[in-house]
């Protein structure tokens, strides 16, 4: 009974739409209204791979390019959802994948357009964004979908558990769940999951390949921010509302102390970057943003990075690095980027999406995690002052990104079955 309702639920409120929808001038949304699929379909049998912004492509990235350094005979095509997580698999994927496509609406006219165009031997999802329309109707094809890098946030779970049943019939169609942690797994068993479909193969994030930083490059990327070889970098990544006057006003009372750091603020949401630099200003720090910064050799105290796709490289200037959206309730970003430059990691208490992460990285000694604004001063305060112990919990935390990697084996043991 939840398909037809789910599908009776997607026709009423798109059907009287579609006349207008060759009107939609916003290209993005143009392509989540499927305008963006050919009409013929793919050539072979190629792997569809689903992510569904930044966070899920970059876990994709080490999985794809498994895939075709095992199977160089079979073809990826890759989906994603968001404009941002788009650019970024333009950015790293392009070259790699046969097509790259936004998915569209979970709408039965286009998800069997977009199915039947791609064709795929096996539907792979990449940790979250379960559409049930296409899921269902890929297997009513007779093809397989597995959710690979599964993760399962609070929220998510007490949802699971209020509508078990409509969970129990989307997962019913889900051939294989590889979940990160033992925690998401017990989360879908105790929904009522069948177990033997779930399975715990660790994050495949550890695996990327990440590229150390040599010394041409690290000078490059300073000259190019116009900071100072000798200068400190504080570098905060994935920043929300709520979370960057507090990292000024702790940066202000911080460069009392040590005068020549710096500080590199990245929005989660580059449209944000105008409201930070206005902030900025209003507290007397000289900034500006990272797009407006001129061929001059003028040295600010903040610079905003407003681009896509570059703070990952950015974290390997630093001596210190900030993890956003955990002083708010938003439950963490990826904690990976700086640890694997030897960054030292500092977050707040919300990292529910990464938890058993952020546990492993305190343990090990590569990231601290805080309360409150005061105590995140006082870290802060007690590295820079200790350069000691701050070289030894950047070592902690590379560490902890090499001793973990490995779930990408994993997760191909499985995939191997359906490739």
């Amino acid at each position: 009974m939840f398909f037809p309702v789910y599908h009776f639920l997607w026709t009423s409120a798109l059907l009287p739409l579609l006349p207008f929808a060759p009107l939609v001038k916003h290209r993005h949304l143009g392509k989540r209204l499927a305008s963006g699929i050919p009409p013929t379909a793919c050539e072979g049998r190629p792997v569809w791979i689903h992510a569904l912004s930044v966070g899920e492509v970059i876990s994709a990235i080490p999985l794809i390019r498994e895939i075709r350094e095992r199977r160089p005979d079979l073809e990826v095509v890759l989906t994603v959802t968001t404009r941002q997580g788009l650019e970024i698999a333009e950015k790293e994927l392009q070259a790699e994948v046969k097509e790259l496509l936004v998915m569209p609406l979970d709408f039965w006219l286009f998800t069997a357009r977009i199915s039947n165009h791609i064709r795929p031997r096996v539907f792979v999802i990449i940790e979250t964004d379960l559409w049930p329309g296409i899921i269902h109707y890929l297997n009513k094809k007779g093809i397989k979908t597995v959710l690979v890098n599964g993760r399962i946030s609070p929220r998510t779970f007490t949802s699971y558990k209020k509508y078990n049943l409509f969970t129990r019939e989307i997962f019913k169609h889900i051939d294989k769940c590889l979940m990160q942690t033992q925690i998401d797994t017990h989360r879908l068993r105790e929904v009522g999951i069948d177990s033997s479909k779930v399975r715990t193969v660790g994050n495949i994030k550890f695996d990327r390949d990440w590229v150390p930083m040599d010394q041409q490059e690290r000078n490059h990327l300073l000259e190019l921010l116009h900071i100072s070889p000798e200068d400190w970098v504080l570098a905060a990544g994935s920043i929300h509302e709520g979370e960057g006057e507090i990292l000024l006003d702790i940066f202000k009372k911080l460069q009392g102390l040590f005068p020549r750091l710096r500080l590199v603020l990245a929005p989660r949401k580059l449209e944000h970057s105008p409201d930070l630099l206005k902030r900025c200003r209003e507290k007397g720090l000289s900034s500006v943003l990272r797009t407006e910064l001129q061929a001059n050799h003028r040295t600010y105290d903040v610079v905003i990075i407003n681009t896509m796709g570059e703070l990952a490289r950015l974290y390997g200037v630093a001596k210190l690095s900030f993890v956003g959206g955990s002083l708010v309730p938003v439950g963490g970003h990826n904690l990976l980027e700086p640890a694997s430059f030897g960054i030292p990691v500092v977050f707040g208490p919300h990292v529910h999406n990464f938890l058993l992460m952020s546990e492993q990285l305190i343990e090990t000694g590569g990231g601290k995690k805080v309360r409150n604004a005061q105590e995140l001063f006082h870290v802060f305060r007690d590295l820079l002052a200790n350069q000691e112990k701050l070289s030894r919990m950047g070592e902690n935390a590379k560490a902890f990104v090499e001793m973990n990697r490995g779930a990408i084996g994993k997760v191909m043991e499985v995939l191997k079955s359906y490739l």
